[in-house]
């Protein structure tokens, strides 16, 4: 079941499976309302104010990219105009219409405005919705929480998050929201199935949870930092309280899911990178036949531990469904003024993402989103490590290895190194030169084989492999990178070796 949903939500960008998604809970509401089944939403209401939200989110974020002078990304434009139509109400009355478009308004110019050295301070739908019950044009009811889209949500919900691995996030968002309201209910004589009913069948928990609390832009970088922010939004998600007037004559703010939501994105903007990432392109240079590395050279130093990923924006012509913003462990290690350097792998019907890379020309100006994970080594030096990588998951690796060479770390460590690709072998001088014991899972192994190293077989990496070549997996702290599905068999293999703590990062392909 693990392999074919890494397979599945694997064979589009997140991007392109909100959109899925999202579509098809808009064609699901269509079709309920010609049953009469959405609460007197007619099918034209829903079909106009779709089109509004959409419509004017995607003009409005094409004009401003004209004023400053940015290219506008589409796909993301599409799906907040999407979410605005779900958080306000379908209607045909003009000035409830007005408030919808100003939401997509202000929501695309939040991209730019609200956008300090380039990082999102809140989410462009939640900010136009509080935006727009300040004017008293609209207010979000977020009509999207009925028991008849759930089902369809719920599912949603659960490829957006298996595709980001947000689980614990929104788990910890949904277990406070649920038991504050729960409470809320039984004190006031209720009982817990009316509390529960209303959590989860008549507000928009799930759909919040799901679409809009973990969307990566607005995102803190480190896991403790995401669950303390999730608890934030859902304490304020659950509670009942007013803000203002600040002034006479100034409007009152009430609680609401997008206040809540904003609050919570204001704090994780606190954690996060908080400056532009610009860097001039320098080159490549060829690993493998099918691997590059990547070489950036950033205007100012960027922070980020040993492992952690940043992603890169790269706008190009005839984009495909993929997209033109990706994920990329960092391969460098971290330095005042060197370069960052990533490897990808290049297949031979790649994206045009990567192909739109590869045709950079030095000098070009690159821009990175943000640094984030939590795939990092130990503080303490003194544990042993088992690094397995599958293909280009060696790339985290070869930056806390290259940290550790220059900081003078000696750590005990093991890397099970596994590919199916032939030739020459990405990283290998780094692993030859950090001394790292090394077991090799490839066609064809280097002659002379390094010092140290160990041909495991031609095969895929298995719990015999592991057993055979690392018999003292079981004490060892291991991590693992690579594919989705090859992460989850190697999990599953050192768990059979009895491993205890296995900590995984693969490439989700944002």
């Amino acid at each position: 079941m693990k392999q074919w949903l890494d397979r599945v939500t694997g064979a589009v960008t997140m991007y392109s499976l909100l959109l899925i998604v999202l579509g098809a809970t808009t064609v699901l509401a269509l079709v309920l309302s010609f049953f009469g089944q959405m609460s007197g939403y007619s099918p034209l209401a829903i079909v106009v104010t779709n089109v509004v939200a959409v419509g004017v989110t995607v003009g409005t974020s094409i004009l401003f990219g004209l004023v400053f002078r940015a290219k506008p990304h589409l796909e993301s434009a599409i799906i907040t105009g999407v979410l605005l139509f779900f958080l306000f109400p379908p209607t045909l009355d003009p000035k409830q219409l007005a408030g919808v478009a100003m939401a997509g308004a202000v929501a695309s110019l939040s991209k730019y405005v609200l956008a300090i050295r380039g990082r999102h301070v809140a989410n462009p739908a939640a900010i136009g919705a509080v935006v727009v019950s300040l004017t008293g044009l609209n207010f979000a009811s977020w009509w999207v929480a009925t028991p008849y889209l759930l089902p369809l949500v719920a599912i949603g919900a659960f490829l957006v998050l298996y595709r980001t691995q947000r689980f614990s996030m929104a788990g910890v968002f949904i277990g406070v929201a649920v038991v504050i309201w729960v409470t809320r209910y039984l004190l006031q004589g209720s009982d817990l199935a009316a509390g529960l009913s209303f959590v989860l069948l008549s507000y928009p928990t799930v759909f919040l949870a799901g679409f809009m609390l973990t969307e990566p832009l607005t995102l803190p970088p480190r896991r403790w930092q995401q669950l303390l922010v999730a608890a934030v939004v859902g304490v304020l998600f659950a509670s009942t309280f007013a803000i203002g007037p600040v002034a006479p004559g100034w409007p009152v703010l009430y609680s609401s899911p997008e206040l809540a939501l904003v609050a919570g994105n204001v704090i994780a903007f606190f954690f996060g990178q908080r400056r532009a990432i610009r860097m001039e392109y320098l080159g490549k240079r060829e690993l493998s036949p099918s691997t590059w590395e990547l070489s950036f050279q950033p205007s100012r130093p960027v922070r980020f531990l040993p492992g952690q990923y940043m992603e890169l924006t790269i706008p190009h012509r005839r984009a495909d469904f993929r997209g033109s913003r990706r994920y990329f462990s960092i391969a460098s290690a971290p330095t005042d003024h060197g370069p960052l350097t990533f490897a990808i792998t290049v297949p031979s019907k790649s994206s045009s993402f990567k192909r739109a890379l590869l045709d950079l020309e030095p000098g070009a100006e690159v821009r990175g989103t943000g640094v984030g994970g939590d795939f990092a080594l130990p503080r303490d030096v003194s544990q042993p490590l088992l690094l397995v990588a599958g293909g280009i998951g060696i790339t985290p690796f070869a930056s806390q290895l290259a940290h550790a060479a220059e900081r003078g770390e000696h750590r005990d460590v093991t890397v099970v190194y596994a590919t199916s690709t032939p030739g020459a072998l990405p990283y290998q001088e780094l692993l030859e030169r950090t001394g790292a014991r090394v077991i090799l899972f490839a066609p064809d192994a280097p002659s002379p084989l390094p010092a140290g190293w160990i041909h495991g077989g031609t095969g895929r990496v298995t719990a015999e492999g592991i057993a055979a070549t690392v018999p003292d997996a079981a004490r060892r702290r291991a991590f693992v990178s690579g594919p989705p599905a090859l992460v989850g068999d190697l999990r599953r293999a050192l768990r059979a070796q009895g491993v205890r703590r296995v900590h995984t990062d693969y490439f989700s392909g944002y």
